[in-house]
């Protein structure tokens, strides 16, 4: 490289320095995202995303892959803003952290037992796949004395857990019954429930405002090559998630309801406050293309609206439970193209 390309290239790096330090940052939505507040930028570097809040709207737990982490790791940050704190270990590879109803411990899901480095990443040679890791389980980490106590213990994959709104049950993703399937348990790992049996990808739960019902992402490939396809990749530790609707549940896995029929990859659903909607990520119309926006839609299907207008991805919402902070990931005003960051807003309804 040439002295002026080297020279220029400090220089970037540079401002993209600053610019990262210079945090918080606050814009305003697109004219069209009329839910919006202003939208507060809390991190800038990487891959952020799964940022969820604390029962008392203080805190947001979420993962990252920086240039300090090769692979994704639970960090821990202010619902303003800050520097994000590390509470997983460093090792493996880890997904979806929750915190536990009384905010003093934070679950999530970790591949360090069965290894320090990270899992090898999928190959993408037949096509768009995400890695399934069989080495994940879910643990719950005390954030004052540190212990760190396994959750779940069995062959293959555990992850994508979260808590129900009384703090009492963890619902979650496994693929111990040989299929993607969801379940419940208790916080100390007891009482392990299969809510669904169709073979297919069943994941990403979370539970209603009520604690009544929950709602999840789904693909069920019809019987023949499809089935055949799902199952084979399964096997080999990937799943292909680009075609996905979302589904509603009654808590003990009574009442499944298909909501969507978009033909598209939906998932990171969440009830809004009022039990009556629910808020997605999806690349709809486009099945094949990479802009995902927000997406919201009543429980029975109806009113089906656009969230986010933004270039690029917006996913994994979440309302805060003081039902009016709203939490979302997005490419939106990046220093790194691509990069995917942390955005805080005031609900407007």
């Amino acid at each position: 490289m040439s002295k002026s390309l080297l020279i220029a290239a400090a220089a970037l790096m540079t401002a993209a320095l600053a610019l990262a330090a210079d945090l918080p940052r606050t814009y305003d939505p697109d004219p069209r995202e009329i839910h919006f507040g202003p939208v507060t930028m809390l991190t800038d570097g990487g891959e952020n995303a799964e940022a969820y809040f604390s029962y008392d709207s203080q805190r947001l737990v979420f993962q990252t892959t920086r240039e300090e982490y090769p692979c994704d790791q639970i960090v821990m940050i202010p619902a303003t803003g800050g520097d994000p704190e590390l509470i997983s270990t460093g090792k493996g590879r880890t997904t979806c952290a929750y915190f536990t109803g009384d905010d003093s411990q934070v679950i999530y899901a970790s591949t360090h037992l069965a290894g320090d480095e990270c899992p090898t990443p999928p190959d993408m040679s037949q096509g768009y796949v995400w890695g399934i890791f069989a080495g994940y389980d879910i643990f719950k980490l005390d954030l004052a004395s540190h212990e760190l106590v396994p959750l779940t213990a069995t062959p293959g994959y555990d992850a994508e857990a979260t808590i129900s709104p009384d703090g009492s049950t963890i619902v979650f993703t496994s693929t111990r019954d040989g299929d993607l399937d969801i379940y419940t348990m208790d916080l100390d790992g007891d009482n392990v429930t299969r809510l669904t049996d169709t073979p297919g990808y069943d994941g990403g739960a979370f539970f209603s405002p009520d604690g009544t019902k929950i709602c999840y992402r789904s693909h069920y490939p019809e019987v023949g090559p499809a089935l055949d396809d799902y199952q084979r990749l399964l096997a080999d530790q990937k799943v292909r998630p680009s075609v996905m609707e979302i589904r509603v549940m009654n808590a003990d896995g009574s009442d499944q309801t298909q909501i969507t029929e978009m033909g598209c990859a939906s998932f990171g659903p969440f009830f809004h406050p009022s039990g009556e909607k629910i808020i997605f990520a999806s690349n709809y119309p486009d099945p094949r293309g990479r802009e995902f926006d927000l997406w919201m839609v009543d429980v029975d299907g109806g009113n089906l609206e656009q969230i986010t207008f933004s270039e690029g991805f917006d996913g994994f919402p979440m309302w805060a439970p003081d039902g009016k902070t709203f939490v979302f990931g997005s490419n939106r005003h990046n220093t790194g193209p691509r990069d995917t960051n942390i955005f805080v807003t005031e609900w407007k309804d």
